[in-house]
Parts: structure tokens; C-alpha cells; sequence
């Protein structure tokens, strides 16, 4: 069996079971322990979560972690335009559509999906924040902050050998998208305005979208 029809199989197995795992966090130990009452699946779980958290942080509900994941989600998005200046680059360097590297139609492809999925789990909402925001109650999963983190940085990183010729500048980029990564998931998780299954949809929907767009640019690079 060859890598791509392996990349493929993975990528739809994962998207399967994000699939799944959505469905059962609307139908397992759902329970009203969110504000005003409101449902949230698992429970069980994201209660011993988030009581451990603030048990253990005394955070609970932390502004500070909020506002800083916050603005690291404007970190990302601004990866994206970079990545979209790059595109411009080589554009205008090459003088025609047709020469700009697919990848980067690829990844512009990617974070369309990345932004529909967004725009669908806003409008189609599992359940609600821990905690109640400047507007009311609001759709807490999948996170978007973890799932934008997640999917900009780990497709920076998968493309960033082709788009960067000196290995310590790969290095370098890679390491830098790592932290914001886990930084993100990480802050995300402790300030306290989402719970434990947001966090882990978030993680398992991204995994599958990386690996998506992963078979998708190894199977162009096989066709070469």
C-alpha cells in the first residue's frame, strides 16, 4: 500500500471519529450544568475538569488567560496573511497565476474550510461556554481559538519546507509555531471559558483537517 492511500485512510478515520465524538457530546451523560442551566455532554467529566482547575490554578475563570489566548488567535490569523503575502510574492515575481506553488492554493483552500467550520459550529451550537460572557450565552464547542491555533500552525509547519531553504530557519519558524500552538490549547483550557470536551473536539476536528491537507500536499509531491 502506498503512503498516499495510507494518508488518506488516517485522514478518514480521524474524520470519522471527529464525526463520532461530536455526536456523543451531544447524546453521553448530558446534564444542565453550564449557566442558566444550559446542557453540556460529558458532563461528568468536564465538571471534575474544571473543578481540578480551579482547585489547583485558583483561576477558575481567568480574564488575564482569556484576553492573552485572545490575542494569540490574532497571532495566527496573522500567520495566514502571511502566508498569503507569500503567495502574492511569488505572483508578482513569476508574472502568472498558473506559476504560484499549489500549495499555497491549497492552503488558502484550507482555511476556507477551517472558516466554514467555524461559521457551522456558530450556527449549529453543541453547547455553551462555562461561563457567561459580555453577550450572553455563546457556542463553546468545537473552540475556535485551539482549532485556529491548531490548524494555522500545523499547516505553517507541514508547508514550511518547501517555502524555507535554510534548515535553522525551519527550525527556527517550527518551534515558534509549536509554542504558540500548545500555548493556545494550553491558555484556552485554563482560563476557564471552555470546557474539557471543547478543547478535545477542537483537537480531534483539527487533527483531521491537518491530516487532510497533509495526504492532499504528499500525494502532489508523489505525482512529481
Amino acid at each position: 500500500m502506498s503512503n498516499t492511500k495510507k494518508n488518506f485512510i488516517i485522514s478518514g478515520l480521524l474524520l470519522i471519529i471527529a464525526i463520532i465524538y461530536t455526536i456523543l457530546v451531544q447524546k453521553i451523560d448530558v446534564k444542565p450544568i453550564g449557566p442558566e442551566n444550559s446542557s453540556v455532554g460529558f458532563a461528568t467529566v468536564n465538571e471534575a475538569v474544571a473543578n481540578q482547575i480551579k482547585e489547583n490554578t485558583t483561576l477558575g475563570y481567568s480574564e488575564i488567560l482569556y484576553d492573552i489566548t485572545k490575542y494569540l488567535g490574532y497571532l495566527s490569523l496573522a500567520m495566514c496573511v502571511i502566508y498569503a503575502f507569500v503567495g502574492l510574492a511569488q505572483l508578482i515575481k513569476r508574472k502568472s497565476l498558473f506559476k504560484v506553488d499549489k500549495e499555497i492554493f491549497m492552503l488558502a483552500a484550507f482555511y476556507i474550510v477551517v472558516i466554514a467550520l467555524y461559521v457551522l459550529f456558530e450556527l449549529y451550537i453543541v453547547n455553551y461556554r462555562p461561563v457567561i460572557m459580555e453577550e450572553g450565552l455563546e457556542a463553546s464547542y468545537p473552540s475556535s481559538h485551539t482549532m485556529l491555533a491548531v490548524c494555522v500552525c500545523g499547516s505553517a509547519i507541514i508547508l514550511n519546507k518547501k517555502l524555507f531553504k535554510d534548515f535553522k530557519q525551519i527550525k527556527i519558524v517550527n518551534i515558534l509555531c509549536g509554542v504558540l500552538l500548545v500555548t493556545t490549547v494550553v491558555g484556552r483550557l485554563l482560563s476557564g471559558v471552555h470546557w474539557f470536551s471543547d478543547i478535545i473536539g477542537s483537537i480531534i476536528i483539527s487533527s483531521a483537517l491537518l491530516m487532510s491537507f497533509y495526504s492532499l500536499i504528499n500525494m502532489k509531491k508523489e505525482e512529481k
